[in-house]
């Protein structure tokens, strides 16, 4: 197993809570607003915004994003291991030059994404690129081998059509 680099922060994990939820999500919530609300990652030299609405429990959209899965909005929830990575999506974004994470771009209906794929642990963090600015959209391990397939070949299909178009 590869050792992570010195910039990728340890898990905050559950059990650290002494299963209290509530104390751990006020944990998860801290993190999150310490990197990007009082200190906002910057990415290719471009500082990020964030996805504010809407707020739930006093909490921004992107947070809840960034800890919960489901794809309708109001059914969404909280899963563990996104959760425990709450510290890694602001490193990643702002280590986007080693060569351990894939960064491409991709359409998803008519938004441009950022794609941040950490090979090494299968954790991508996703940017919504909105021309003026830049927001943290959400981040997700990629357990899936097949969805991990997936992401190889839009990575290299974008370089590819990049590499001809000069």
């Amino acid at each position: 197993m590869t050792t992570p680099p010195n910039w990728l922060p340890p898990l905050i994990l559950f059990n650290d809570y002494e299963g209290n939820w509530d104390a751990y999500l006020e944990a998860l919530y801290t993190w999150f607003k310490k990197d990007f609300i009082d200190d906002k990652p910057i990415f290719q030299g471009r500082r990020l915004g964030l996805k504010r609405h809407p707020m739930t429990d006093g909490k921004e959209a992107t947070f809840w994003h960034m800890i919960q899965e489901g794809k309708i909005e109001e059914e969404r929830t909280p899963d563990l291991r996104r959760c425990e990575r709450i510290r890694w999506p602001k490193p990643i974004i702002e280590n986007d030059d080693d060569p351990e994470i894939k960064v491409w771009k991709n359409e998803r209906r008519r938004d441009t994404r950022i794609c941040l794929w950490f090979v090494q642990e299968n954790y991508i963090v996703i940017l919504a690129d909105r021309g003026k600015y830049i927001l943290p959209w959400t981040a997700y391990l990629v357990e899936q081998p097949h969805s991990q397939r997936k992401l190889r070949r839009e990575y290299e299909v974008y370089w590819k059509n990049k590499a001809q178009k000069g």
